[in-house]
């Protein structure tokens, strides 16, 4: 749980942070979002190895996300997700991925009510491993052990203002990471498909 609220607070802080440095552009405005979204991934096919990496694929993942666009076109993304129920890894051990980035972002309006965002970036994956054994003495065994790896993120999404005032929007998107030494799971290019509902501030 305090991953989460540190996830949480991590992005809010990063939002203040892009907003502060955008104090010299005019900003045009704020945009935050709450999604839903699912995962796939490649599978590892090889009778060389005893041990086969799962894939990274599946299960509902929320996230959050806030946007500081400028009158230029550009502007500043972050954004953070987890997977909701704990996975099973390999069978045996319960984990739980932790995903976060920060984004520059180009936008262009192709509609009255329709935007499209391209955004890039660099963030990390925290994958947690939760102790699976219940025989260690009180205080003895750690709750969870994390992996942490760096990686790259590119997105395309497309938000549609579907309220007569123009402020809340619905934004399928596509997300695409590549995931730096990702040895615990068959590949490091993972896809993720979803969709977000947000509110604009100063449009």
């Amino acid at each position: 749980m305090r991953k989460l609220v540190l996830l949480t607070c991590t992005v809010v802080a990063t939002v203040v942070i892009m907003a502060s440095f955008a104090g010299a552009q005019q900003v045009s405005q704020i945009d935050i979002a709450a999604g839903g979204s699912t995962m796939f991934s490649p599978s590892y096919y090889s009778s060389s190895v005893a041990f086969v990496p799962p894939p990274l694929e599946g299960a509902v993942y929320p996230s959050f996300s806030a946007d500081v666009l400028l009158d230029n076109h550009f502007g500043f993304n972050a954004e953070g997700m987890f997977r909701y129920h704990q996975g099973l890894y390999a069978g045996y051990q319960k984990f739980r991925p932790i995903f976060y980035d920060v984004n520059g972002v180009y936008t262009r309006k192709v509609a009255a009510k329709t935007t499209v965002d391209f955004m890039a970036g660099l963030g990390g994956e925290s994958l947690l491993f939760y102790n699976v054994f219940g025989s260690c003495p009180s205080g003895a065994c750690r709750a969870s052990i994390s992996s942490n790896h760096l990686l790259l993120h590119a997105e395309f999404d497309m938000r549609y203002y579907f309220w007569r005032k123009r402020n809340l929007f619905i934004r399928p998107e596509a997300h695409f990471y590549r995931i730096v030494d990702n040895t615990e799971f068959s590949s490091g290019n993972i896809l993720r498909l979803g969709a977000s509902i947000g509110y604009t501030f100063g449009r």
